[in-house]
């Protein structure tokens, strides 16, 4: 399977942003968390990430096709980045593409040398991916709701 990363323009805003709502939908009605689920953001939030100077907004392209996309951004210095958002539509899930999606994301950014992102607690699926790809928890969790928590994770390269 041919899997590739290209940074996102902003005439790819309106794709990612619909792929985006369709993704995270599901668990914004799960988990009710209306405050943090990219599902409830609107298309400024995703042109916000394309022009953004600290990273980048980046299409996640399958055999030719558009299936998701990865947000990665330095935070405090140039050599740790957060990834957030990132999502494959559904129908493209459970193939491994997410493992290497991670992979060359961090092979896109060379000077990256920590990685930190955060997941749902209870979406056990994602925590196991990443803890897969070499991410540890922070021991960071951070309650959303009656329904949710955040868990950090980090990795070190």
């Amino acid at each position: 399977m041919n899997i590739s990363l290209e940074k996102a323009s902003e005439t790819d805003a309106h794709a990612i942003y619909d792929m985006q709502v369709k993704a995270f939908k599901p668990l914004l009605e799960k988990y009710q968390d209306y405050e943090t689920n990219p599902a409830n953001e609107k298309i400024d939030r995703v042109l916000s990430r394309i022009h953004d100077p600290k990273g980048g907004f980046y299409k996640i392209i399958v055999e030719g096709t558009l299936v998701g996309a990865i947000c990665a951004r330095w935070k405090d210095n140039e050599t740790t980045y957060w990834i957030s958002p990132m999502f494959i539509m559904p129908e493209y899930q459970g193939r491994g593409i997410a493992q290497e999606v991670i992979s060359l994301i961090e092979l896109q950014i060379p000077q990256a040398t920590t990685w930190e992102l955060s997941t749902l607690l209870e979406e056990e699926r994602n925590c196991y991916l990443y803890e897969k790809m070499g991410y540890v928890k922070t021991g960071v969790e951070k309650k959303i709701n009656n329904r949710t928590t955040l868990i950090y994770f980090k990795k070190d390269l």
